[in-house]
């Protein structure tokens, strides 16, 4: 089968619907993840998007054609269908693009949780299958049935945090009309929380703004709120659920960071010596607060199928990428964005503190560019070495893109794996060598 073979990405499959990936190339791709996994059950949900109920049936057809049985659970966020994964201990397919935007749908895989299918472990494997059609002889029609593992989730996010420390609080959540909304609102329910809702309905029109918060113009609205009606705080969520960000009390966006740098010091109180996971792209920030606390920093690539694999290996408590994905050892190693909402809760009653109080230290001493994305029409790997001549006097990894690292500044640039993009990370000592060196970096890669 022809098959266009940009949408097998590094840790899931994407592409523009129809043209990319439609009912014919999903049904095909399903038909290989039973025959690789030699699986029975898959767990299937999906998000919001216009096209998922057809995504949604080209699924079912190829896993039941297959032999497999499909567990439905429905319009879910991505953190409620890895509960369902490993609650049910089944391989899982989630329909969905995450945070791109609504032209765009694909699927995000499950092996057994925590691991999924990645470019490296599977998602190659699955292509090679879809074009040979290679299939295995199926010996039955599988079944569908529909499952609603709701309560269990609230249930289980609640867990892993103490209610009852819990002081009153206004909180201010943009859900960008994606999938976390429904779900938020029962999870906060039973919380001593004022919780103002923005665009909580599921709507793969998406008439309000974009599904991505790291991008500017998608969380300026929620940034004005929370300083306007004084708020304590601001949460946004991607389209799938399995990202957050947060607008501290003073209306700013706090880089994820810096996010994960105080949630892993947090954690440490109650796990000292724990291993934390960070990804290459962070600030100082992260591994020396996790050594002040006594904690084991350790560095891992992007992408959410690579976190959760070391994670699992190392026995890691909490794990953090720049971009938004949180992961929980007691939340089956997997990303949620409504997890971290609870944390953060839980650390600003019990520290009775504000977050921009918590943030001072950080914001004096690292001084970080946040991700800048330049697209790019030549190829990535020159510009790699480009960088790399240009600054081999410099400590220089390859973990993931290039990083590059001095005594007063660092950088990671690395390839998009969704889009045709080189994605800049960069951190100094001072705000002015942050500036000058963000600026010499970018002029190489846009040159």
């Amino acid at each position: 089968m022809q098959v266009n073979p940009s949408i097998f990405k590094a840790y899931d499959i994407r592409g523009i619907y129809p043209e990319e990936l439609d009912e014919d190339v999903g049904y095909a791709i399903w038909r290989a993840f039973v025959s690789f996994l030699e699986v029975d059950r898959v767990i299937v949900g999906r998000d919001m998007r216009l096209s998922g109920p057809q995504m949604f049936a080209a699924v079912a057809n190829g896993l039941t054609d297959q032999g497999a049985d499909v567990i439905d659970i429905g319009m879910v966020s991505t953190d409620q269908y890895y509960y369902a994964c490993a609650t049910l201990g089944e391989a899982g397919i989630m329909v969905t693009a995450s945070h791109n935007p609504a032209q765009y749908n694909g699927f995000k895989m499950v092996r057994q949780m925590p691991y999924l299918l990645s470019g490296d472990e599977g998602i190659q494997d699955v292509r090679r299958l879809v074009e040979s059609e290679d299939f295995r002889t199926p010996h039955r029609k599988g079944t569908i049935t529909q499952q609603d593992l709701g309560d269990g989730f609230v249930e289980k996010v609640l867990s892993l945090i103490d209610v009852s420390s819990l002081r009153p609080m206004k909180v201010i959540a943009d859900t960008g009309n994606g999938m976390v909304g429904p779900i938020l609102e029962r999870v906060y329910q039973s919380l001593p929380v004022e919780l103002v809702g923005m665009y909580f309905d599921p709507d793969g029109s998406l008439p309000n703004h974009g599904l991505d918060p790291l991008q500017p113009e998608n969380r300026a609205e929620l940034e004005q709120r929370v300083l306007a009606e004084n708020a304590d705080i601001g949460f946004a969520f991607d389209g799938d659920g399995d990202r957050f960000f947060t607008i501290d009390d003073r209306g700013h966006f706090v880089p994820g960071d810096f996010l994960t740098a105080l949630m892993a010091e947090y954690f440490l109180q109650d796990h000292p010596g724990a291993k934390i996971i960070y990804d290459v792209r962070a600030s100082w920030a992260v591994p020396d607060l996790i050594t002040s606390a006594g904690g084991i920093p350790l560095m891992e690539r992007v992408g959410h199928a690579f976190i959760k694999e070391r994670m699992a290996k190392e026995g890691a408590v909490f794990a953090g990428e720049v971009t938004g994905h949180y992961y929980f050892r007691d939340f089956f190693y997997a990303d949620s964005g409504i997890v971290p909402s609870l944390v953060i809760l839980e650390m600003l009653s019990r520290k009775k503190s504000r977050l921009s109080d918590l943030l001072l230290a950080l914001e004096a001493k690292y001084f970080i560019s946040g991700e800048i994305n330049t697209r790019i029409s030549a190829d990535p790997k020159a510009r790699l070495q480009e960088l790399a001549e240009v600054f081999k006097d410099g400590e220089v990894h390859w973990l993931d893109g290039i990083s590059v690292s001095y005594d007063d500044w660092h950088f990671n640039v690395r390839p998009s794996n969704t889009e045709p993009l080189l994605r800049l990370n960069l951190e100094a000592k001072s705000a002015h060598l942050m500036r000058e060196r963000r600026d010499e970096v970018l002029r190489i890669i846009r040159s």
